[in-house]
């Protein structure tokens, strides 16, 4: 650690989104960066705590502590070797992850202003591609052994780096026409430009690694005995639906229909006006206040809405930077304020959909009540309460955006291996990430025991 009291005299500063007038005319990355200088300032604040809590919370187990003190030193080298060590795309997490370990910072508890560390580590991986540092490991001794990796998302693509790397002939196998997964259609190119991906994948495709993309392929038996071991990594593809009256009618759409359609047209791809999802001109209701639901905002303000209202069935958050109910170092459930609620949008929470109301097989609007959650006498979940009386909320266009469904898989022969959202459920980048790696390992385990 160079500078021992950088946290005492240096406050947290983040790079911040540009501006509002500007960002909501286009799809262009909306994060801004800081300059060289105030990137290693912000760097010497990391008091290299005895007991890293940022280590502990990272899924990956990154050491920010030891690249944090190569940025502040401006080794930038070092720092990227002492990142990639244990993060395979730091571009991606960090552009996109919530940042467990910024929580979990000692500086979080002391004054709410934690390290910089997922701006940090974008920093250091962007400098890496622009000086060079980076280049395709093409002299891998191959162990003669064969694995497919059925889907391309961020799990997939970690396992498979590994195992690349470990000496494995890798095949991924992805049933859409690009890899990235929800990284390449269901995040907006606001939060993570598509060219960002591709760039990774030519050096995964250079260090050896053969993708064949528009192929659904079944984890059979037979399959399996194509390959000497079988990673399955498809994510969680079944989004929650709201089963209510008018489910049916025009203008009720999943979320990612919306965002995987929209990053499709910025890539190029053509729909028929009659398949084609936009907000503009319209009011716009999205179900779900997650990140999906976010994204689902800032879209539709690119693509010219009237309005854009959010509600959530569950309570509201706990507002301020500290969470009762789970205490420092664990991530903290409070309010969130993105990128996109800046951008314009009517919250709402403990609304609880009835109906969908149209005319002529189009959406008119939403029928909704206030509820209340009361302590079960019995335990377990919470009842559900009415307050109030229903009312409508005017949309023409309605994105469901309320999670995925855990998966379930068949019985597997013995050198298959489930990993990421396929195996866990839905969850974070990072965490996909992270098991993609541990599978790696699982999956070189089972050969040389």
């Amino acid at each position: 650690m160079g500078n021992p009291k950088a946290f005492l005299k240096i406050h947290r500063q983040e790079a911040g989104y540009r501006p509002l007038h500007d960002r909501i005319h286009d799809f262009g990355e909306v994060e801004q960066t800081l300059n060289t200088h105030q990137r290693r300032e912000q760097a010497s604040r990391c008091m290299d705590c005895g007991v890293p809590f940022c280590h502990w919370a990272c899924p990956l187990g990154n050491k920010a502590p030891e690249w944090n003190d190569a940025l502040y030193k401006g080794d930038w080298e070092l720092a990227y070797h002492l990142l990639s060590a244990t993060n395979p795309f730091p571009e991606f997490t960090g552009r996109i992850c919530p940042a467990l370990c910024e929580k979990a910072c000692v500086l979080n508890l002391f004054n709410h202003e934690p390290t910089t560390n997922r701006e940090d580590e974008c920093a250091i991986i962007e400098a890496a591609f622009r000086e060079g540092y980076i280049h395709p490991h093409t002299d891998i001794a191959r162990n003669g052994k064969k694995v497919a990796v059925i889907g391309a998302g961020p799990a997939g693509l970690a396992a498979a780096y590994d195992l690349n790397r470990m000496g494995y002939t890798v095949t991924v196998f992805e049933k859409n026409e690009a890899a990235g997964g929800l990284l390449r259609y269901g995040i907006p190119n606001f939060k993570l430009n598509k060219a960002i991906i591709d760039r990774r994948l030519q050096l995964l495709e250079e260090e050896g690694i053969v993708f064949r993309y528009g192929k659904a392929v079944e984890c059979d038996e037979a399959f399996a005995k194509e390959f000497d071991a079988v990673v399955v990594s498809t994510g969680t593809p079944t989004a929650r639906d709201l089963k209510a009256p008018g489910r049916e009618l025009n203008g009720v759409h999943f979320a990612l229909e919306l965002l995987s359609q929209q990053n499709r047209v910025l890539a190029g791809m053509e729909f028929a006006k009659t398949d084609r999802i936009t907000a503009k001109g319209k009011d716009v209701l999205v179900i779900g206040g997650g990140d999906t639901g976010s994204d689902c905002i800032g879209t539709a303000h690119r693509q010219g809405c009237k309005s854009v209202t959010q509600i959530e069935i569950m309570p509201k958050p706990v507002d301020g930077p500290e969470d009762p109910k789970n205490p420092w170092p664990n991530f903290p459930r409070t309010m969130k304020t993105t990128s996109s609620h800046e951008e314009g949008c009517i919250r709402r929470w403990n609304i609880n959909t009835l109906e969908f109301l149209g005319k002529d097989g189009k959406l008119t609007g939403v029928k909704v009540q206030e509820i209340d959650w009361e302590p079960n006498p019995e335990g377990g979940r919470p009842l559900m309460v009415e307050k109030g009386e229903p009312e409508i909320i005017k949309a023409e266009l309605v994105l469901l955006a309320m999670g995925f469904l855990k998966p379930e898989h068949p019985a597997y022969p013995e050198n298959v291996f489930v990993c990421g959202d396929a195996a866990n459920g839905a969850s974070l980048v990072v965490r996909a990430m992270a098991s993609g790696k541990e599978t790696a390992l699982k999956i070189d385990r089972f050969f040389k025991k």
